[in-house]
């Protein structure tokens, strides 16, 4: 820092000094143009502003900016989208058979098709087992009679395990299973492909991906 800049800072740290020391009184030692001039340099000491026009240098290289108060929300976890959460969790191994009955599933009936409707088909099959109305376990309800047309006897056919598609199924698997995401067919017990027209008489709950969700 040059003699200068030094001189014009102390200059100005005494003047408040004096304004401190002085009370209300204080108030004279600053004239209409150091009012002006303080305005102008982002309510820096006039001396403080000289200094530095006489070095070449811009008042903005003195501004003293106040420390921005921290947000409410910094700290909090960002809310993270469906397919973060996916990726999360795709690659990991099913960890109980009716997550593997749950994934099966989701892999035969929607594999392919947008997150929310792979996510909605095994909500379906979530929301049937707690029910009362169908079998009250997951592999129960994947594997009662005449529902889902991808079942051969009380087995899957052969899966690609490791495809794309099977950990996708797995990650969704185990957020439905967890309810780690609300889907948008939320209480939907039933659903067909959007290319066939059986006629339900039964409330729609969405439209997602290639199949329509009935409550």
């Amino acid at each position: 820092m040059s003699r200068l800049k030094r001189t014009a800072i102390c200059a100005a740290l005494s003047i408040f000094a004096v304004a401190a020391l002085s009370g209300s009184g204080a108030a004279s030692a600053f004239g209409a143009a150091d009012v002006v001039e303080a305005e102008r340099s982002s309510l820096l000491p006039g001396a403080v502003y000289e200094a530095a026009a006489q070095e070449g240098e811009t008042p903005v290289d003195y501004t003293i900016i106040p420390e921005t108060p921290e947000s409410p929300l910094a700290g909090d976890e960002t809310r993270v989208t469906l397919s973060q959460l996916v990726a999360l969790h795709a690659g990991s191994e099913t960890s109980s058979r009716e997550e593997e009955c749950l994934a099966g599933a989701v892999y035969f009936e929607a594999k392919g098709e947008p997150l929310d409707g792979q996510l909605a088909v095994a909500q379906v099959i979530m929301n049937r087992a707690r029910s009362g109305r169908f079998p009250s376990s997951v592999c129960g309800v994947v594997f009662q009679p005449s529902q889902f047309s991808f079942v051969r006897g009380n087995s899957f056919p052969p899966i690609a395990r490791s495809s794309h598609y099977w950990q996708q199924a797995v990650a969704i698997a185990k957020i439905a299973g967890n309810d780690m995401w609300n889907s948008t067919a939320g209480s939907a017990l039933y659903f067909h492909a959007r290319r066939v027209s059986p006629g339900w008489r039964l409330n729609r709950v969405a439209t997602i991906g290639n199949h329509v969700f009935y409550r």
